[in-house]
């Protein structure tokens, strides 16, 4: 059965979205939706689908920057509001997208374009160029909030700003995220998912759905016997798993 994940901040769409394809592919499961950006990320890695219907304009991560991030791994559908200034990109793109409120025929065109997406054989280098650099583009022109330059973290009664450029890693359990920098390491609560829309992805690589490292501390990635890939880091001893999803950015190894 095929799989999809449906993201938009506003509950009525998601329900008339999730009504309409009922109807036009009743056979596709539902296995996940979300209300912002950040969530429709964590939720695509936790559940792989198929299919993703994402609003463009999302607090956290735009629809645009989930794209960019699943990366060609499943058929993306952008759902948009009529008038929406990125309808003209996406119509010189040849990018699949609907307009809320969701038309039954342009809906089933979708579904049959989706269908046919995933009886093609996938890309094995991710979305094509020309669609990589439109979301590039876009999600430039859409990102919310400038990146983050210092985290602040707690040291008994000091906070301390580490400044983002001297940050090795993130890595987060079920209630904090571990900072380590140059300097030594310090515990946040602000989850990983949070953090991932406010870093600059052209500096910081999520390489698994609890790590995100700075680039530029990477020496090597390094893939195992079994398949699995880890990095090392520059002058440092910790050797940091990749997941599948993320050993496409090694796309070298």
């Amino acid at each position: 059965m095929t799989t999809a994940l449906i993201a938009d901040d506003e509950e009525a769409p998601r329900q008339q979205l999730r009504a309409a394809l009922a109807v036009a592919w009743p056979e596709l499961e539902i296995v996940a939706e979300a209300g912002n950006g950040v969530d429709a990320w964590d939720l695509f890695l936790a559940h792989e689908p198929a299919v993703c219907f994402l609003d463009v304009r999302m607090p956290g991560l735009t629809g645009i920057e989930v794209a960019r991030r699943i990366d060609g791994a499943a058929r993306v559908v952008f759902v948009t509001a009529y008038g929406d200034h990125a309808l003209a990109a996406f119509d010189a793109g040849a990018v699949d997208y609907l307009v809320k409120p969701v038309d039954p025929e342009r809906l089933a065109r979708s579904v049959a374009k989706a269908k046919a997406g995933l009886a093609a054989v996938p890309a094995a280098d991710g979305a094509a160029p020309a669609l990589a650099e439109l979301l590039r583009q876009l999600g430039t022109q859409l990102r919310p909030e400038p990146p983050l330059e210092v985290i602040q973290a707690g040291l008994g009664k000091e906070v301390r700003l580490i400044p983002v450029d001297e940050i090795v890693f993130f890595e987060s359990d079920s209630r904090y995220t571990r900072v380590v920098h140059q300097g030594g390491e310090a515990l946040i609560r602000t989850p990983l998912k949070e953090l991932l829309a406010r870093l600059a992805v052209d500096r910081f690589w999520q390489v698994h759905r609890s790590i995100i490292v700075n680039q530029r501390a990477i020496a090597s990635a390094v893939r195992q016997d079994d398949g699995t890939m880890v990095v090392t880091l520059r002058g440092r001893s910790e050797r940091l798993p990749v997941s599948r999803h993320f050993q496409s950015l090694f796309r070298g190894q």
